[in-house]
């Protein structure tokens, strides 16, 4: 039962209070004042006792109170609707209320999404606020789950219509007031219960933009295999609902990121694994097996990235979706956006959609439209573009999860890379028009922008799938195949096992493959272009792993290496993250490949161009150690070899030349040192560990250790600092053994880029952390006794 309501009137009024008033005030023994009320029902609100919910009230009181404050009725709805939402109601009378509060709350909430959202602070007590405060949001919670209440073997049931208002009155309710989402999200049980309400496609547009914003705030993620009957409800879905179901899906399988920066290092993370091991599979880890588990899931996924646009639904389902359209506010730029390429293009074509007021429709649910309801093609292809966004985001996550293996052969088996070919032209990196489509409050060349993003996605999507697997040959055509055949035979060398196993029905076709498109748009990307570093990652990742001459020379063939040299020197580029990537896509390209190094040096032809280079590596060698790695080994192979065509370019080489000197090395061997510390040790820089071990393995093999070591020495005491270098250096590889010794792949990768089998990087480790003072290539040898400090804990600062 409720709380018996407040007297409206004093005197005799104030003796007939019940006791359950009385406890609702906390005792208080007068009248409540007017300025009180919302300060009372705050405190309510976050302590769950005294004033919470309308119902509290008399509605006389309620009324009187509404023409000071103008809350605009929204308390005695509230009143209204919590007396006709018993569980014994027909809901009629409900549902009509629900449609007055319906606009008050919708009005506001798409101005808070605009420009206007200045004038909707909280201290004005806009009706969002006030329908929260005297528990709107509570109420229309137990409304929604009432058909989770049985009574004498029967679930109550609600309308579709009904459930939609509640839904789209929540969702405005939680855009406007700070605070709500997390409340919600705190109702596990609501969250698992929304998910239910997916089943219907009146009801599923509103469901699942509410479940991503609640999912987007949840401290701890939700569990998949909770939904009651996820496979029925995923398989049951359309194309259009499958493609938004990824919003949501994005959340619940990527890892949740604490924020933390200290998390991103390799110690935390190592302790996060070796906790998670402990705990069994992470949420995602599961949800993304439930995904998995789910009958043609991974199929429809691919065919939605690959869908041409002429293939999408029709007018009359994409108007169905926007019905409504203000509910829909975390796309509401998206939208606005779409909305202002129809006006334009009706301007111009006089063909658009006439877009009806909230809440207008005609008796079969369309929006009310023209007699033209032709969709404009531009917002067609954002449409698409929003879809194929999420779902291949979906795919990028799952490539790179447990089952790998498992997502990898499914992907090659519906046949996504050769799909994604036949678009990349027409939608993936299709050209703009002079008033290209971005979103209000941005430019072009955002980020945020769809176009960009799915040019971003589409790339991450082909660096997952690239990187160390032989699929990645699905990213060529059969000709591009057979070309990689011939440059093997030409160069007397037996044929990449994997490109003979490559299933040749499953390979792109067309007149280019994929990889090919991507060093075309490559080439032609501007200076400035933020596209730069997501195409060499990807471009990068197919020359990964075991080094292949054939697909080294393939790329070559096609300008790759003149085209970065370019960008490094003579476009100076000045973005990091674009020189790393680059610099790591030319190791790569160049690593133990002759004829790369003869076009490095056709191409750096005057000592001021490679003064440029030089000057470009030595800016930053976080960014650059993997070239130096790559010419470091490279020059290794070189001396070993006996060959006319070697000698030469050993000769004229001057990067090789620069290199092959002992103080250059020692230089680099220093300065990699220096720039890490085991608590400062993450994915990215950790590589610079790994190319000073590389420097003293080769070192070691010339038996010229115990001189470097040496050398190490004296530069440490030129620097008037004797110890902290080689105690630094210490450190760190005792990390390396704790770091390298568990985790299988990183040595694979370790071993396969290097051709230095794992046993003789242990080996050397091992040799430099030897404890003996006597062993001339132990680092202790090398630490005089006053600075020696070796022992520290890995944790201390």
């Amino acid at each position: 039962m409720a709380a018996a309501p407040v007297a409206a009137g004093s005197g005799a009024g104030r003796g007939r209070r019940s006791a359950a008033t009385v406890a609702a005030w906390g005792g208080w023994g007068g009248r409540p004042r007017p300025g009180n009320i919302l300060l009372q029902l705050r405190q309510g609100q976050l302590t769950g006792r005294g004033l919470v919910r309308a119902v509290q009230f008399t509605e006389t009181f309620l009324m009187e109170r509404d023409k000071q404050s103008k809350w605009s009725g929204i308390p005695q709805l509230l009143l209204k609707l919590h007396t006709t939402s018993h569980l014994h109601s027909d809901f009629v009378e409900c549902q009509n209320i629900l449609k007055e509060i319906s606009p008050l709350l919708s009005m506001e909430a798409m101005a808070f999404v605009t420009e206007e959202r200045k004038l909707t602070q909280e201290t004005t007590y806009p009706n969002t606020y006030i329908f929260d405060l005297f528990g709107g949001v509570d109420l229309l919670v137990e409304i929604l789950m009432r058909p989770t209440i049985s009574i004498r073997g029967q679930k109550l049931k609600i309308s579709d219509e009904m459930s939609k208002d509640c839904l789209s009155i929540l969702y405005n309710t939680c855009v406007c007031t700070e605070g709500v989402t997390k409340r919600l999200a705190e109702k596990n049980d609501f969250v698992i219960f929304l998910f239910t309400l997916m089943t219907s496609k009146k009801t599923f547009l509103q469901t699942a933009t509410l479940i991503e914003d609640i999912l987007g705030v949840k401290k701890e993620m939700i569990r998949l295999d909770e939904v009651p009957n996820l496979s029925s409800l995923v398989s049951n879905f359309d194309q259009q609902q499958l493609a938004n179901f990824c919003r949501i899906l994005a959340v619940t399988i990527s890892e949740m990121d604490t924020g933390n920066d200290d998390k991103h290092t390799l110690l935390a993370k190592n302790a996060q694994q070796k906790k998670s091991l402990s705990l069994g599979p992470s949420a995602a880890e599961i949800n993304q097996a439930a995904l998995l588990s789910i009958p043609g899931f991974v199929e429809r996924l691919c065919k939605l990235a690959t869908r041409k646009v002429s293939e999408s639904t029709g007018t009359a389902s994409f108007l169905q979706e926007l019905e409504e359209w203000y509910t829909w506010l975390d796309n509401a730029l998206v939208l606005d956006a779409l909305m202002r390429v129809a006006n334009e293009e009706s301007e111009h074509n006089q063909a658009s959609i006439v877009f009806p007021p909230p809440g207008a429709s005609e008796e079969n649910g369309l929006p009310h439209t023209s007699a033209r309801t032709q969709l404009p093609q531009s917002m067609k292809i954002m449409h698409e573009i929003m879809y194929k966004l999420e779902v291949l985001y979906v795919l990028c996550v799952l490539l790179m999860g447990r089952q790998r293996n498992q997502v990898h052969r499914m992907i090659a088996e519906f046949k996504l890379i050769p799909g994604l070919n036949n678009l990349f032209d027409k939608l993936i990196w299709r050209k703009h028009s002079a008033s290209a489509l971005v979103l209000h409050g941005h430019n072009q060349n955002c980020d945020c922008s769809p176009d960009i993003t799915l040019k971003i996605q589409f790339l991450r999507l082909l660096q997952s799938f690239s990187d160390h697997h032989e699929n990645k040959y699905l990213l060529l055509n059969n000709q591009e195949l057979n070309e990689l055949s011939a440059i093997s035979l030409k160069a007397n060398i037996p044929e990449v096992e994997a490109v003979l196993n490559t299933d040749r029905s499953l390979v792109c076709d067309g007149k280019r493959g994929l990889l090919t498109r991507l060093l075309q748009v490559m080439k032609k990307e501007p200076a400035e272009s933020s596209f730069r570093f997501w195409q060499a990652r990807a471009v990068e990742s197919f020359l990964r792993g075991t080094t292949s001459y054939a697909d080294q020379m393939f790329l070559l063939k096609r300008g790759l290496l003149e085209h970065i040299l370019y960008c490094i020197v003579d476009s100076e580029c000045k973005s990091r993250d674009v020189l790393q990537s680059y610099f790591d896509l030319l190791g790569e390209l160049m690593k133990f490949n002759v004829d790369a190094f003869k076009r490095f040096n056709k191409y750096i032809n005057t000592d001021a161009k490679f003064q440029v280079f030089l000057k470009q590596i030595n800016s930053s060698l976080v960014d650059s150690n993997m070239l130096v790695r790559c010419v470091t080994l490279s020059l290794d192979r070189f001396e070993n070899q006996v060959d006319m065509k070697v000698a030469e370019v050993l000769s004229e080489c001057r990067l090789l030349a620069y290199i092959s000197q002992v103080p250059t090395q020692m230089s680099f061997l220093f300065r990699l040192i220096n720039i890490i510390h085991v608590q400062t040790l993450t994915q990215e820089n950790v590589s610079c560990l790994n190319t000073s071990l590389v420097i003293l393995m080769l070192a070691r093999r010339k038996e010229r250790l115990p001189l470097y070591l040496r050398l190490l020495q004296r530069m440490e005491h030129s620097k008037k600092y004797p110890g902290f270098l080689l105690n630094n250096f210490h450190n760190l590889l005792r990390f390396w053994q704790q770091h390298y010794l568990h985790k299988d792949k990183d040595s694979t990768c370790l071993e396969n880029s290097s051709c230095i089998s794992f046993s003789y990087w242990k080996e050397t480790v091992s040799i430099l952390l030897n404890p003996d003072r006597q062993s001339p290539s132990a680092l202790v040898s090398y630490i005089e006794e006053p600075y020696m400090d070796i022992d520290r804990d890995f944790t201390e600062e």
